[in-house]
């Protein structure tokens, strides 16, 4: 049985075709990165996975369980976690309060009544400290104990990337979603990047689908690489497979050039 498998999923929007004929499977505990030119589908792919679109056709298979169409929320108490491209973090809330809320799903209060509970009364009892005690995990692990305090909104694009990647991981999933994690970022912050998510995947044992645009991070980290266009498989295979192939080189550039050229 296959950890996680997508099977000939498609899905149209109106007369445009968004996904057409997407099959992949991931083994466990792997990193698996999908990549493409900027409006090729994948983002619309994760969307799919993690409930916030219904695909019209296919399937998406976890743990041999088919969990397309299910909500977001049974999606992530699944086991299914994700980041997003653009941040959506709660800037007016600290590091330690958003990696809280990241925990809702183990919270007999809920995440909105206990979002109205935030500061020592959220962090009391046997639940706030069992919660907390996660918290300070993912905090060691990030390397984010100078910021644990800080609200978001203060902080710089780097670290509220490391922090969105924290509240995810707060969920203790077994697949993670990281769309294009190293957006924005510079050289050094990108290589931090790369150094948690390996991280993730060694101590946490944790099943990481990656989009980015970041050909040296996807080629450096990645074990098997999906490339699409249009919505359309054009190749799966290992990294070295997938940077000589004609069709993947054309789709990014245009011309017939190295793709490790992409940065």
């Amino acid at each position: 049985m296959d950890f996680f498998k997508v099977e000939d999923l498609g899905i149209s929007f109106g007369g445009l075709v968004a996904l057409e004929d997407i099959n992949f499977s991931v083994n466990k505990g792997s990193i698996f990165a999908i990549i493409g030119p900027n409006g090729a589908g994948k983002t619309t792919l994760f969307n799919c996975i993690n409930g916030i679109y219904k695909p019209d056709r296919g399937r998406i298979l976890f743990k041999g369980r088919e969990i397309q169409g299910k909500k977001p929320d049974r999606i992530a108490r699944l086991g299914i976690a994700r980041t997003f491209q653009n941040i959506e973090l709660f800037s007016h809330m600290s590091t330690m309060e958003n990696l809280m809320a990241g925990r809702h799903n183990f919270m007999k209060t809920g995440l909105f009544r206990g979002s109205f509970m935030w500061g020592r009364r959220s962090f009391s009892g046997r639940e706030g400290i069992a919660n907390r005690r996660k918290v300070e995990e993912i905090i060691d692990l990030l390397d984010l104990q100078s910021v644990r305090n800080k609200f978001v909104g203060s902080l710089p694009y780097g670290i509220q990337k490391q922090v969105e990647l924290g509240r995810a991981l707060a969920l203790e999933p077994e697949v993670l979603l990281l769309d294009e994690p190293c957006a924005g970022m510079n050289s050094e912050e990108k290589q931090d990047m790369i150094f948690w998510v390996k991280d993730i995947q060694d101590e946490l044992g944790v099943t990481i689908l990656l989009i980015e645009h970041d050909m040296k991070m996807v080629m450096d980290i990645s074990e098997r690489i999906l490339a699409i266009n249009f919505g359309k498989p054009i190749m799966e295979g290992t990294p070295e497979e997938v940077q000589k192939n004609p069709e993947v080189l054309k789709a990014y550039l245009g011309e017939e050039e190295g793709i490790g050229d992409i940065a």
